[in-house]
């Protein structure tokens, strides 16, 4: 029979990584360039790729989430791309042509246009310095709208004509509802002014992939196995605390109850309020071999046992002895221990045996894994809906506050595809300046019934006969419960109006996203709501000990809400997913380094170069 240390499990190895998206695809790339091929990929859907996925069209594939690699310099995406011939480098984009259309069917003359969009880029470049210049915005000003708004009234009372008022506040709402598509939000109002500028942005543009942006996913998961990579497997429960539950359970007290769990609970009668951090947390924070009055370790954990013991009320001396000898014990447990050691597990039937693994993920079906170390890179959206009952034990408060801060929001794509062209050649873009301003108030399932569409900001060119509707916030999420024949129909009416062409064609075929809908993503990416700031990203990332002894952590994350500058992108997934199994790569006892330097006397002078001779 096998002890409480050496248990036999299946479906063991070394690493899991929760989602097969950017995060968790780059995750295991960085593992098998270290040589690591002991690792699952857990992943819900049918595919790999997460929030990057594309559809086939007649004439083209369309992405239906991510769309650009944001940015040249620096950016991952871009040089994995180069290396795989997925850029083409000769090929010039066609001119960008936007017309800006009323609800009367009117164009604004480009060069107003072109002056409210270089006016309102300054703006909200001045939102931006809050973060870089640490200085404080006018007083009741919170929010990026707010700022904006009060930038945008200053602006028109001094320099617009009265008969272009109108027009130009028209342009600045249009602006401000695009924003929403880019920042992820319903509207600007839910943004942090002092935080806009955490978000660093790349330089080089948006660059758009010829075969599309999913066929970097192939780059990507080329050398990753197959048969590593597990689809269909809905996680429920991860228990990131397992080996000390394992260990804890063959302890019993004189009553044969299950014993107290010495390592991961503490006591838990007097559980000091940020001891869920400062135990599972900090690695560095473990009992010495043998402290300086000659105790052994064994003398400290016998006082622990008995301290928490006797807070129990419950146990002697005699108690503790029988207790520390039980998690030491290496040779045969009880009969009663034994059946606790699997019964979590079911009976010991595969080709793992050792100590037991320090987590234990069960899956929707029923079946169980284990891993020494899980790196969790399931996004926002889901965390904020499954944290409080997806973890055991339960997140440390401050991870649970920090993702309830974060904004996890909603954009939509529209994409309609036609028989034949009907835009102007010349035009690649139709801004909709709608009259009714949407202003976050009407939030019911009546009012937006009748005026979600007039969150579509514009409609741009893919090809001749594609075009792409851009909807964010609340007004997306309507739109995901409606039929897709009842949102091209009212995007045929909208073209019409705005285009003052009554023979604009019904699309042969409409595809309408529904990233809130998605049980595995609930929405599309992370946004600073106000309140929240960079600290609740780093919050969120921050790696979990099941103990203060180990040297790695048990429970790892990764993902674009856990890169405090680079969030909302696939190069801030693919960067968290490597670091995150480089923690992993690195040795539990790296060699140390001797350096010497002749001609010092003491190690401060030493590190200044400055000798005392």
């Amino acid at each position: 029979m096998a002890s409480a240390r050496n248990i036999e499990i299946k479906n063991r190895c070394k690493i899991l990584i929760l989602g097969a998206g950017m995060a968790g695809l780059s995750a295991a790339k960085q593992l098998i360039q270290n040589n690591i091929t002991d690792f699952k990929i857990l992943e819900a859907r049918n595919r790999i790729g997460g929030r990057i996925v594309s559809v086939q069209t007649d004439s083209h594939k369309v992405e239906l989430g991510a769309n650009w690699i944001h940015g040249v310099l620096g950016n991952p995406m871009y040089e994995l791309a180069m290396a795989n011939g997925l850029i083409d480098i000769v090929h010039v984009p066609k001119p960008h042509k936007v017309v800006a259309a009323t609800e009367e069917g009117r164009q604004i003359p480009f060069h107003i246009l072109q002056e409210i969009y270089e006016a309102y880029v300054c703006f909200l470049r001045r939102c931006e310095e809050y973060f870089l210049c640490h200085y404080l915005p006018p007083t009741g000003i919170n929010s990026v709208g707010q700022h904006i708004g009060l930038e945008t009234a200053l602006y028109l009372d001094r320099s617009v004509d009265s008969e272009d008022r109108h027009l130009c506040e028209l342009i600045f709402d249009c602006l401000l509802k695009r924003e929403t598509c880019i920042t992820g939000c319903h509207s600007m109002n839910e943004i942090d002014l002092l935080e806009l500028g955490s978000y660093t942005e790349l330089q080089g543009g948006n660059i758009v992939l010829p075969t599309g942006y999913s066929s970097i996913l192939g780059a990507v998961a080329k050398d990753i196995p197959p048969e590593n990579i597990i689809k269909k497997c809905v996680v429920t429960t991860i228990r990131w605390r397992y080996a000390d539950e394992v260990l804890v359970e063959g302890v019993t007290s004189p009553g044969g109850d299950s014993g107290i769990d010495l390592l991961a609970n503490g006591d838990p009668g007097n559980e000091s309020d940020d001891s869920d951090k400062t135990v599972t947390e900090d690695p560095l924070k473990v009992s010495a071999p043998s402290s300086r009055d000659g105790s052994s370790e064994k003398d400290g954990l016998i006082s622990s046992v008995k301290n928490i013991n006797s807070s129990a009320g419950h146990c002697d001396e005699g108690c503790v002895e029988s207790s520390l000898s039980t998690l030491e014990n290496v040779g045969e447990p009880s009969s009663s221990s034994s059946h606790r050691v699997y019964e979590r597990g079911g009976p010991p039937h595969s080709n793992s045996i050792g100590p037991p693994p320090n987590v234990e993920v069960v899956c929707e079906d029923g079946t169980r894994y284990y891993a020494n170390h899980v790196i969790c890179t399931l996004p926002l959206g889901v965390l904020k809906h499954k944290a409080a009952t997806l973890f055991l034990p339960q997140l440390p408060q401050y991870k649970i506050e920090s993702i309830d801060r974060l904004l996890f929001g909603t954009v939509d794509k529209i994409i309609l595809e036609y028989d034949r062209p009907f835009l102007n050649p010349d035009i690649s873009e139709v801004m909709l300046l709608w009259e009714t301003e949407m202003d976050g108030k009407k939030e019911n399932e009546e009012d937006l019934n009748t005026c979600w569409f007039r969150k579509i900001y514009s409609f741009s060119k893919i090809s001749d006969t594609l075009l792409l509707g851009w909807i964010s916030g609340k007004e997306a999420e309507f739109m995901e419960t409606l039929p897709n024949e009842t949102v091209a129909d009212k995007c045929t009416e909208i073209l019409r109006k705005f285009l003052n062409d009554p023979f604009v064609p019904k699309p042969k075929r409409c595809i309408c996203t529904s990233w809130s809908a998605q049980p595995y993503t609930r929405g599309s990416y992370t946004a600073m709501a106000v309140g929240a700031s960079q600290v609740d990203i780093e919050n969120i990332a921050q790696p979990l000990f099941a103990n203060p002894r180990h040297t790695k952590p048990s429970l790892l994350f990764a993902g674009e809400h856990t890169h405090s500058s680079f969030y909302s992108t696939v190069h801030g997934a693919y960067l968290t997913g490597r670091a995150a199994a480089q923690a992993l790569v690195i040795p539990d006892s790296p060699e140390e380094t001797v350096m010497e330097c002749e001609g010092t006397n003491d190690l401060s002078s030493w590190i200044q170069g400055i000798s005392l001779n």
